[in-house]
């Protein structure tokens, strides 16, 4: 089976908010830090959640990419919220769910529950939980907005590949998208078929309950649920004046763009993109 070419990701124990700035902050650094939520972390639990949500009705999404005219944001089915929980802690399923924000939906939660004080300026407004089964994945991507990601995860077990936005040249980066071509299989890749793969560089981690992994701002990751989980993401705002410039083209040009061209060309437009990735990735990264 081929694989990338990962490293292990360093993990550490909580350090100060000087030292995490200094280390991992300015050089832009991942890093999973052990014990950081050992404070709050017991009762984020699927029966804590159960118990204070499990009466609501929430969207799922499962592995499929969309296609043609189909919205990214359409959820495949919905379910009652315990339910869906009772199914996570019974067996393997690919059906998450995406940004759940927890002061719109469960804000109770948050009362057992501290902002970690490494020096990130949090945007308090959305903290957000995502949830998945043994056979969910998250598709290679960055996130739109371009933030400094804090991502702590609980029960569970979930691995995470992470590459640098220097390795976008490698990775089939799709124009107009956050995400590279759907056609890649990030577990197993076709060096053949799409051979800059093969100079991807990124780092490899596994998450239990409690671990906090650091995503700088603009870092791909591509997420497994190795059984059932799930995770909440503490977001701060790009830190230079460039990125986030960047975050404002990206939210409010290219996704425009991009969901413009999808409703009027549909399927056309996204076999379009691909070939674009393939031609660019090819011309710049071999």
């Amino acid at each position: 089976m081929a694989t990338f070419n990962l490293e292990p990701l360093e993990r550490i124990q909580p350090i100060s908010k000087t030292e995490f700035i200094r280390r991992y902050y300015r050089p832009q650094r991942p890093v999973l830090i052990k014990n950081l939520t050992n404070a709050w972390n017991s009762k984020w639990t699927f029966d804590h959640i159960k118990a204070l949500a499990g009466d609501q009705t929430v969207p799922l999404y499962d592995n499929k990419p969309a296609q043609g005219k189909e919205s990214v944001y359409a959820p495949v089915t919905t379910m009652r919220f315990g339910d869906y929980i009772d199914l996570l802690k019974t067996q393997p399923t690919d059906l998450r769910i995406f940004f759940y924000t927890l002061k719109d939906h469960c804000p109770q939660l948050l009362e057992d529950f501290e902002y970690p004080d490494i020096g990130l300026k949090f945007f308090k407004r959305l903290p957000a939980l995502f949830f998945g089964g043994g056979l969910s994945k998250v598709f290679a991507h960055y996130d739109i907005d371009l933030p400094d990601n804090l991502h702590i995860h609980f029960e569970g077990n979930k691995r995470v590949v992470l590459f640098g936005p220097d390795q976008s040249t490698h990775l089939y980066k799709v124009p107009f998208s956050i995400h590279n071509i759907d056609k890649i299989d990030m577990d197993n890749p076709d060096f053949e078929r799409f051979p800059a793969l093969r100079h991807a560089k990124g780092y490899e981690v596994y998450m239990k309950h409690g671990d906090a992994l650091y995503m700088p701002s603009g870092w791909w990751h591509y997420i497994t649920y190795l059984d059932g989980g799930f995770s909440m993401t503490l977001r701060a705002l790009p830190r230079t004046p460039k990125r986030f410039a960047n975050m404002l083209y990206n939210v409010f040009f290219m996704r425009l763009v991009d969901n413009t061209m999808r409703k009027i060309r549909g399927q056309k437009w996204l076999d379009y993109k691909e070939r674009w990735a393939y031609k660019r990735t090819q011309r710049l990264s071999l």
